[in-house]
Formats: C-alpha cells, sequence, structure tokens
C-alpha cells in the first residue's frame, strides 16, 4: 500500500495542468498515473497548430502544447506512473491501480482529481444499417494511423459528422493524397469550431452536407460505398431523397463521450447532458475529496479551457488537504431550453467564478441572463452563439453572496433565432 497526498489520473493536458497548480498550492507529495506510453493525452497525435492561443497568446501544436506542461512536470519533478491502468477507485479515496512493473498494487490518497479524457463514439452507438467491412474507423484512429504510424487507410473518403476531429482530418487526408467525397451532418449546423468549417473544408473544396446522415453502408470485405440521405426536422432520414457515393473509406465523427466508468462505481452524481460528474465552482464532484477536470467532466472545444479549468481543481484539491474552505452554501444552477448545460452546476462557495455552458441551437443577436429569482445579476450580449463553441460568462464573488432565492438559473434571451 502506498500513500500519497493526492493522485491525478489521467496524465493529459488536464492531469499536467492540475499537478502543476496544485504544486504551486503548497501540495508536493502528487502523483500521475498515466494509462499511455507518454505524458500529454491526445495531444500527441494532434500534429496540426491553432492549440495556445488563449493560454500562451501564440500558435502551437498539439505536441508543442503538451511539452510546454510536460517540462514544468520534470521541472517540478513531479512523479508519474506511465503504462499504468487504475482499475478502480472507492469513496474513502483508495485507488487500485495495474502496470508490468509493480503488477497490482494499491494506494491510499487524501484526495483524487479525475482527468481521464473522453472517448469517440463508435459505430456501434449509431445503429448504421448494413455488412461490417473494413474501412469504417472512427476520425481519431485514423488520425493516430495518419499521424503516427504513416500509414493511409484509404484513398476516397466520406465522413459522417462534423465535429473537430473530423474536420481536421478532412484536412489531413486531403493533403496525403486522399480524395475527401463530403462530410454529412446530421445537425442542421456544424458540430465544429467555424475556424475548422474554413481552414479544414471551405479552404479545400471539401462539401459539407448539413442536414444529412449515412443510411446504409456497401460492401462485403472491404467498404465499397455508402448510401447517404437528407433527414427531416425529426432527424429521421427522408429516403427520396437517397445518394450513393463510392468511397473506400468512411471516418466516424459523431461525438466524444466522457470517460467515466472509474466515476460510476462510487455513487458520483452525473450529469445527463454532459455525461460528466456534478461539480461546484472547485470541480469537486459530489463525493468529497474528488475532484473532476478537462473532457472527462464535459467535452472542450479548446484545450486553453482544459487547463484553466484544471488550474481550478488542482488549487481546490490543494486546499482541501490543507484543509482550507471558506464558508459553506448551497446553490443549484438551473437553465432554460436555449442552454444546454453551466459548468459547474452549483455553488457551495461565494469565489469569483467562471460559468462555462454550451446553447442548444444557433441563436442571433441574444442576451445570456443569469437570475437570482426575477432579478438579473449579470447579462453578456453575444452577437451568434453556436452549440459548437463553448461561452462562457463570469460571476464575481458579490454576486454570488448576495443570491437570496437559494438557486440560479441561466438563461438566453433572443431577439433573432437561426
Amino acid at each position: 500500500m502506498k500513500n500519497v497526498d493526492l493522485v491525478i489520473i489521467g496524465g493529459g493536458p488536464a492531469g499536467m495542468s492540475a499537478a502543476i497548480s496544485a504544486f504551486s498550492s503548497g501540495v508536493s507529495d502528487i502523483l500521475i498515473l498515466e494509462r499511455g506510453g507518454e505524458l500529454g493525452g491526445i495531444l500527441g497525435q494532434c500534429i496540426h497548430n491553432g492549440f495556445g492561443l488563449h493560454k500562451f497568446k501564440e500558435e502551437l501544436t498539439g505536441p508543442e502544447y503538451a511539452w510546454r506542461y510536460e517540462e514544468q512536470i520534470e521541472m517540478l519533478k513531479i512523479p508519474y506512473m506511465l503504462n499504468t491502468m487504475v482499475t478502480g477507485i472507492t469513496k474513502d479515496k483508495k485507488i487500485t491501480a495495474v502496470n508490468s512493473a509493480e503488477g497490482i498494487f494499491e494506494i491510499q490518497t487524501k484526495a483524487i482529481i479525475l482527468a481521464m479524457g473522453c472517448r469517440e463514439r463508435s459505430k456501434g452507438a449509431l445503429n448504421i444499417p448494413g455488412s461490417r467491412p473494413v474501412g469504417v474507423y472512427s476520425a481519431g484512429t485514423v488520425q493516430k494511423y495518419v499521424n503516427l504510424k504513416g500509414y493511409l487507410p484509404g484513398r476516397e473518403v466520406v465522413i459522417l459528422g462534423s465535429g473537430d476531429i473530423g474536420l481536421i482530418m478532412a484536412r489531413r487526408m486531403t493533403l496525403e493524397g486522399a480524395k475527401v467525397r463530403a462530410v454529412c451532418e446530421i445537425m442542421p449546423y456544424s458540430s465544429g469550431l467555424a475556424r475548422n468549417v474554413q481552414q479544414c473544408l471551405n479552404d479545400f473544396g471539401i462539401p459539407l452536407k448539413l442536414s444529412h446522415t449515412v443510411v446504409e453502408i456497401h460492401g462485403k470485405s472491404r467498404l465499397t460505398g455508402v448510401t447517404i440521405a437528407k433527414v427531416d426536422e425529426n432527424l429521421k432520414p427522408v429516403m427520396d431523397t437517397k445518394e450513393y457515393i463510392p468511397c473506400d473509406t468512411l471516418l466516424l465523427s459523431v461525438g466524444l463521450i466522457p470517460e467515466n466508468d472509474l466515476s460510476k462505481d462510487i455513487g458520483i452524481e452525473f450529469d445527463s447532458v454532459t455525461g460528466g460528474p456534478v461539480v461546484d465552482q472547485n470541480r469537486q464532484t459530489t463525493v468529497s475529496g474528488i475532484f473532476a477536470c478537462g473532457n472527462v467532466l464535459h467535452v472542450h472545444d479548446l484545450v486553453d479551457y482544459v487547463s484553466d479549468e484544471a488550474e481550478i481543481a488542482g488549487r481546490a484539491a490543494a486546499g482541501y488537504i490543507n484543509q482550507k474552505a471558506g464558508t459553506a452554501i448551497n446553490i443549484p444552477i438551473k437553465t432554460d431550453g436555449k442552454i444546454r448545460y453551466t459548468v459547474p452546476q452549483r455553488f457551495t462557495e461565494c469565489n469569483k467564478t467562471v460559468l462555462y455552458f454550451r446553447t442548444a441551437g444557433v441563436y442571433n443577436n441574444a442576451v445570456v441572463n443569469v437570475r437570482d429569482g426575477d432579478k438579473i445579476i449579470c447579462s453578456k450580449k453575444k452577437r451568434k452563439l453556436l452549440p459548437a463553441e463553448m461561452e462562457t460568462i463570469t460571476l464575481t464573488e458579490e454576486m454570488i453572496c448576495s443570491v437570496n432565492s437559494g438557486c440560479l438559473s441561466v438563461e438566453l434571451e433572443v431577439a433573432e433565432n437561426d
């Protein structure tokens, strides 16, 4: 049995940021457990640029961004274990893990930060009719094959879903000599960042078919083509609009799921929209001493936000270990139908807090209102809001402490709905 003050599960950008933040806040007995062979998580295969614009005020590739934090981990001599799989955690913060060097071992800790990231939604979750030929991949898998292993999985490509990884891989496959026939998106708007739609599709003449989905897969041993169709307002395929596209590769970019198998074993409360834990402004879950940050909490579109959130969790975990706590309150946050969710979902202390949120649709000329009962305590005007882009609004300590109704609601006032 090992004894460590703080264990961080996951050595990606969230885990590393949380470790550095906790170290800076007075906790030096830290251990990072990473199941991969190196720190950095998914950033190692994201060789495109666009990272770090908010955090470092310069444009970096994924490996460059990860190295900024790996360098600090090495400089601070924060211990980490690679190729180590965590198989279980308990409410009293006992961790069971396994690796080839030590076999199965246990760690007793004072606090845990969950930073396991997320996984891609697979073909099995889509129930697409047809055979099961070679040539159907998730976009992240193809990204790993092309960028790290030097394999080109196919020459004629259709992409289902317009998530950021799918958009980036449309450009990457084109640069490697493949022909991307189309990117099909079931929703009437792209689920990726607007800059990625412009830089990865429009700049390369790749068609984006909104309100379209794949309704059949063709091929026996190898994919030979897919049939796509338009969908109606209920997202049901309109079979009269079917179109066959010959291809040898189908990439799936149909969403990410927070990796919370460990969290479910200890009774943590989950948000049905984000798929991640319910947390307070310190990123503490409903189980005392267990914190969550990064994509295990909710899926981010910018790694800079992941780092910001992880720093909050690291500071809060250090405060928990050193038994520093403010005046306890309990203020839940509710949303209307236009705002899908917020993180955090509740306040337990009066701290200045950045609320992260996403909208349910595309809205123009909108005002985001934070209400205490009938009173608006904070508002923010936005020219355009997109579900693909996470938004923020900042609440001061005074705003939170002045809440009288016992609950805050975040609502959208729309002048024009697109």
